[in-house]
């Protein structure tokens, strides 16, 4: 058991705002831990943010986060609060250096930081997102048990079979012909898991659940620069558990 005087974080402070605009108001900022997976780039894949905040009517974050660098970026949806990748219209920023590396920030135990004023949000255009040449990913279709297409499911990707903690990428949410596609970085071994509920958690009654490969996870195997096809996923809706589960 950890005492609060070992846990290593520091915080992290900001504003964000629209480009040449007023400020991102009631958005969301993303961090993504450097240790933990390759920089965020939405035109070529989906990576899961390791952390989320929310921006107040100013446009002003506050983060708590164990000690290390950090990639992050923020958006506001046209419509709602959904998290997860950005839909056309979108603002959405991803903190970048001149030369469009992604910029790391620092985190210390015990310390603030605080990175100003990032004025980058610009509306967010699907033309951008790169779906055939030059990317790695995964594609094939969702379906319930009885092979009808599942809509707003999403398909998530792990490292391990025990698809546990966060996964490292994530698909957009399927339409009416359930099909989806799933970009990561590289090829590997990448273990599937789909929920339509971003943020993991026990599901509820009627959400989408499921994996790939059913009772035993069935690792897939991605080939840097190609799609690996026909990789169909079974999803069930939870019914509820018993009252003595």
């Amino acid at each position: 058991m950890a005492f609060a005087e070992d846990v290593r974080t520091g915080t992290i402070t900001g504003k964000m705002m629209v480009k040449n605009g007023g400020p991102l108001a009631n958005g969301v900022v993303f961090f993504f831990n450097e240790a933990s997976g390759p920089p965020p780039s939405p035109e070529k894949y989906w990576r899961v943010p390791d952390e989320i905040v929310g921006t107040d009517a100013g446009g002003n974050f506050k983060a708590v986060l164990v000690e290390g660098k950090y990639y992050l970026g923020a958006s506001k949806r046209k419509s709602g609060q959904e998290v997860g990748p950005p839909q056309e219209g979108d603002y959405f920023l991803p903190a970048m250096e001149e030369k469009g590396i992604p910029k790391t920030f620092r985190v210390d135990k015990g310390k603030a930081t605080d990175v100003g004023t990032i004025a980058e949000a610009v509306p967010f255009a699907k033309t951008t997102v790169k779906t055939s040449n030059g990317i790695t990913a995964i594609e094939g279709t969702i379906t319930d048990a009885d092979g009808k297409p599942l809509e707003r499911a999403m398909v998530f990707a792990f490292l391990t079979p025990a698809m546990v903690g966060k996964p490292l990428f994530v698909s957009e949410r399927t339409g009416k012909d359930g099909k989806y596609l799933l970009r990561v970085n590289q090829g590997g071994n990448y273990y599937l898991k789909i929920r339509d509920v971003y943020g993991g958690g026990a599901p509820k009654v009627g959400e989408i659940m499921g994996g790939y490969g059913q009772d035993k996870p069935v690792p897939v195997t991605a080939k840097t620069g190609t799609t690996v096809k026909g990789i169909d996923i079974k999803g069930i809706r939870f019914l509820g558990r018993g009252p003595n589960q």
